[in-house]
């Protein structure tokens, strides 16, 4: 079962990586700024020093290293948890979540920055700007969330 999170994982963690160089290499959206797509979605180049949705910035080089020092302590506990976990949904949960922290703690290495760009808004109303590796621990924390809250209480 341990192959299975970490397989998905990996398959996270290099889409991540894959569609993070299509935006900025291929499709040059640093140069760009944004693509309309679609009337309620467009592509929206951010450079994040924040975690989640802008918060927690990392305004300096120590705040930066710290970041990448906490997250990659975050991600190795879902590592742990992987190993130890037999629930075949927390397993798969646990996979997206790994391989989306090692996605972006990957981008905060290399660039000081995660690179953010998919951007749904509808009217004036704008959500946040996000990648692939952030929805996919958003939907591995929502999957634990409700496997929790469905499971009985001992």
């Amino acid at each position: 079962m341990k192959r299975l999170g970490y397989g998905l994982a990996a398959v996270v963690f290099i889409i991540d990586q894959l569609v993070k160089y299509w935006i900025v290499a291929i499709v040059r959206l640093p140069e760009r700024g944004f693509i309309d797509v679609l009337p309620v979605f467009r592509l929206t180049y951010v450079e994040n020093i924040g975690v989640s949705m802008g918060l927690l910035m990392a305004n300096s080089e120590l705040a930066r290293w710290g970041l990448v020092a906490v997250t990659a302590g975050i991600a190795g506990g879902v590592a742990v948890w992987i190993l130890r976990e037999r629930q075949r949904a927390d397993i798969i949960a646990l996979g997206l979540v790994l391989g989306g922290a090692l996605g972006n703690i990957v981008d905060r290495i290399r660039f000081g920055y995660v690179i953010d760009f998919l951007h749904f808004f509808w009217g004036e109303h704008n959500f946040w700007v996000f990648n692939v590796a952030d929805a996919a621990i958003s939907l591995g924390v929502v999957m634990l969330l409700l496997r929790a809250l469905k499971s009985p209480t001992a």
